[in-house]
């Protein structure tokens, strides 16, 4: 049975566009500015604010109730309700430390019927004090040393994955050049590279 290895935020969940509306609603100067203009994540540069306060804000959102009982992504969860059962499935993320319970809880109660494992490399804060094991999600896959295709938004951590040795597909988002304008698309393919490979 093959593996895919599944990114959380922004692609099981909506993390940036979730967090975006709070942020403009808050910051005038972001308020002319649509989702599809993130052209870069992380977004700061685009928001005219530090990486810090980017982290912050960030943060500040993911411990709040809002950011705690985030829906799943839609389309995500219709494919796996109709195809889940044909393939393993794994949850890779890099989230700050001190949300990797909330996030595990969030993917069992959300994907637990497909999503077996969940496995995270810490997204680095100033205050961390802890041993680093991984520094990258290819680290982590290498180590792992299963998968048959890697899912994430971010073209860096594809390249890792595929230094990996696994192949990957980039979901789509405003700061990505996927080849696919919407998820439909994307999973079509998705379905293509796992039938056929």
């Amino acid at each position: 049975m093959k593996t895919i290895v599944w990114d959380l935020d922004d692609v099981l969940n909506e993390l940036t566009k979730a967090w975006f509306i709070g942020f403009r609603r808050s910051h005038p100067k972001a308020k002319d500015l649509d989702y599809s203009g993130l052209k870069k994540n992380p977004p700061h540069d685009v928001l005219g604010i530090s990486h810090d306060d980017f982290l912050r804000s960030l943060d500040d959102f993911r411990r709040s109730p809002e950011g705690k009982n985030l829906l799943p992504n839609a389309e995500i969860h219709q494919w796996l309700e109709k195809h889940g059962s044909e393939f393993q499935h794994i949850v890779l993320t890099a989230t700050p430390a001190f949300n990797a319970s909330q996030a595990s809880f969030w993917v069992f109660t959300h994907f637990g019927k497909w999503i077996r494992f969940f496995g995270y490399v810490p997204s680095p804060r100033k205050d961390d004090q802890f041993p680093v094991y991984f520094s990258s999600k290819g680290d982590y896959l290498k180590w792992l040393g299963h998968g048959d295709l890697f899912v994430d938004d971010s073209k860096q951590n594809l390249q890792f994955a595929e230094g990996a040795g696994i192949k990957t597909l980039l979901f789509p988002q405003p700061w990505n050049d996927s080849p696919f304008e919407s998820i439909s698309p994307f999973l079509k393919e998705l379905e293509s590279i796992l039938i056929t490979k």
